[in-house]
């Protein structure tokens, strides 16, 4: 049994790659309006790499979305550009992993390039194979709403998106990454401690040491805790 685990990480390493691509304030689809589409759908390659930041690659993009402290956005992904379909896996090829969301506080959205991102949404495993974040998105037509935070404080905040795909075994985590640019209004005066990213993950973690087909595995979460805010 052991050995088929190895050949389907083996299949599932080059039968799926996917992008975040469309965003929901509320019931309101802006599609593609505020994402920093990245260049393709490979994972980012290396957790020191720059690519961890916001993706691989990232375009420029002008738009911002308005969304008020205290309502729900929604972060959509794909594994092709513009292929909504529900019909379609968002991450298909076995890519089991978290699906985790954070939000930095910046200057400018459109151009910044640093932050401190704090956590505010995590799906990770509780056991079961359908319990896993990426299926839970593959159950959701890709979607994943959360919250935003009713006490932060106002302003531009980036909302970075991240699956984790860990099928290809210990010490091969691939994470597939992309930044959305919003403007929080409302909320309070928080601004919650966050993490940089490069620099959140590190190869030694618990999680990435550690085959997910491995029969001692245990899902510990990767990064800071989901913020209470």
């Amino acid at each position: 049994m052991k050995s088929a685990f190895v050949l389907l990480a083996a299949v599932a390493s080059v039968s799926a790659h996917s992008t975040w691509q469309e965003l929901w304030v509320g019931t309101t689809d802006q599609a593609g309006k505020c994402v920093r589409t990245v260049k393709d759908n490979s994972p980012v390659e290396s957790l020191t790499s720059a690519d961890m930041f916001c993706g691989r690659g990232p375009a420029t993009q002008t738009g911002v979305c308005e969304v008020a402290a205290g309502s729900s956005l929604t972060v959509e992904m794909h594994a092709q550009p513009g292929d909504r379909s529900c019909a379609n896996p968002a991450i298909g090829g076995a890519h089991y992993g978290p699906v985790l969301v954070y939000m930095a506080k910046v200057a400018d959205a459109t151009t910044a390039t640093t932050g401190s991102f704090f956590k505010v949404a995590e799906d990770g495993y509780t056991g079961t194979t359908a319990s896993w974040g990426t299926e839970i998105l593959n159950a959701n037509c890709g979607k994943r709403a959360f919250t935003v935070p009713k006490n932060i404080a106002a302003g531009n905040y980036l909302v970075r998106a991240e699956a984790i795909a860990l099928h290809a075994g210990a010490g091969n985590p691939q994470p597939y990454v992309s930044c959305f640019q919003v403007k929080v209004t409302g909320g309070g005066s928080a601004n919650p401690t966050g993490v940089s990213f490069p620099g959140a993950y590190k190869i030694t973690d618990p999680l990435f040491t550690k085959a997910i087909y491995d029969s001692s595995f245990k899902y510990v979460s990767p990064g800071p805790a989901v913020y209470s805010g």
